[in-house]
């Protein structure tokens, strides 16, 4: 009767863990990809310039630039559950603050995104790791694949919300806290049902005197994730732009990003498991990059030509990359504390790098009205990328 009891629990308990996976994961990029299809509307009503426009986006990256090693630390103490649920609140928080309808109270809400996403961005890869040791590229794959179907649903449907709620922009932004909301009270339930149980709640991590700075596999690691995530964001920043300027209707653009991140989803899910079945992953940063490269080729010589084509191939390529860079946090650490840290590392480096990508890409729009500097811009940043990505894709654990 007890072991009947007891297997019963642990059921409940893995589907519990696989929904906070699905739940944080979910917040980890809409809140910021449904801000460009209604940025037009918040610039109106919050009589916005330039410059604060372009703070929306970029105020989250250097968040998780500025927050990502100390995050990591704070694992050891705080344990892996609870900093997720702080995660949740501080994203709550500010989610609801960016909509109340004034500057402060916008960019604020925005710092505060930031950090609930930077948490999340960072403690998650160890979540996995801690509580699916063996299934790791499967719960890699379901982890990509809820961040990368929300965004895709912010993307397409944004506007759409808006209207639905009646609340224009306030309604296509407030939206998240629900799914915050869920998030929050399934990790609630897990530190219930683990209470007594702390070995498997994810609470406490031992403790790693290991330097993730002096590990060169790291900083490979830190800068090919750096590299996919300034060109993903140059896109999300400005392909909207860049696409009406060749000719392309407003209201369409939005659906170009909404083809992006759904290809991205069966890309997320499976490369994951692929890759976590390989001894080494070097001839997928070989295909991902080849992608890359003819995708800002094609925009350089064919404009708006072939554009749900192109935006297939950036798919496939963003989703295969962002899926290695996380699994990467994992498969290549010995255990969960060093795959916390790693992920804290890349995501701080990373995310300063990727941070700097879409004001390079805008600049050099002011000096070329074409945009092709911007995309040879990014080329240049995709052959950077194949160098590090190669020596991420070795066989060797950052511990080594």
């Amino acid at each position: 009767m007890k072991n009947g009891i007891k297997k019963n629990a642990s059921y409940v308990l893995l589907v519990i863990n696989i929904l906070v996976v699905i739940l944080v994961s979910s917040n980890l990029r809409s809140p910021i990809v449904a801000v460009a299809p209604v940025l037009g509307e918040i610039r109106e009503a919050l009589k916005l310039d330039n410059f604060q426009v372009s703070l929306l986006t970029s105020i989250p990256l250097f968040m998780f630039a500025a927050c990502s090693v100390l995050v990591s630390r704070f694992s050891n103490t705080l344990g892996i559950s609870r900093l997720l649920v702080y995660s949740l609140i501080i994203l709550g928080v500010g989610l609801f603050l960016r909509i109340t309808g004034s500057l402060w109270a916008l960019f604020s809400g925005s710092i505060l995104i930031g950090l609930g996403i930077c948490i999340g961005n960072v403690v998650t890869p160890g979540y996995v790791k801690n509580n699916f040791p063996k299934q790791i590229g499967l719960m890699t794959g379901i982890f990509a694949v809820s961040m990368n179907l929300t965004a895709a649903l912010a993307s397409g449907f944004s506007v759409k919300i808006g209207e639905w709620t009646g609340f224009g922009w306030r309604g296509s932004l407030g939206i998240w806290l629900i799914i915050a909301g869920l998030g929050f009270l399934v990790l609630l339930l897990e530190l219930i049902i683990n209470k007594k149980n702390p070995v498997n709640s994810g609470t406490a991590l031992s403790t790693s005197g290991f330097n993730m700075f002096r590990s060169p596999q790291a900083w490979n690691i830190s800068i090919f994730m750096g590299l996919q995530s300034l060109f993903y964001y140059c896109m999300v920043a400005w392909l909207p732009s860049f696409l009406t300027d060749y000719s392309m209707q407003e209201e369409s653009t939005g659906w170009v990003l909404f083809v992006i991140q759904i290809t991205m989803i069966p890309v997320t899910f499976c490369s994951p498991i692929i890759a976590s079945k390989m001894k080494d992953q070097r001839i997928l940063i070989l295909f991902i990059c080849a992608l890359m490269f003819g995708s800002t080729m094609m925009f350089a010589g064919f404009k708006s030509q072939w554009i749900y084509v192109n935006a297939v191939i950036i798919g496939i390529s963003n989703g295969l990359s962002f899926s290695l860079s996380i699994l990467f946090f994992s498969a290549r650490t010995k255990s969960s504390i060093n795959a916390v840290k790693i992920s804290g590392m890349a995501q701080s480096v990373g995310y300063l790098i990727a941070a700097f990508g879409p004001p390079v890409f805008g600049k050099l729009h002011d000096w070329d009205s074409s945009w092709n500097m911007s995309f040879y811009f990014l080329s240049i940043a995709v052959l950077f990328m194949l160098y590090f990505g190669m020596k991420a894709a070795r066989n060797k654990y950052v511990e080594d």
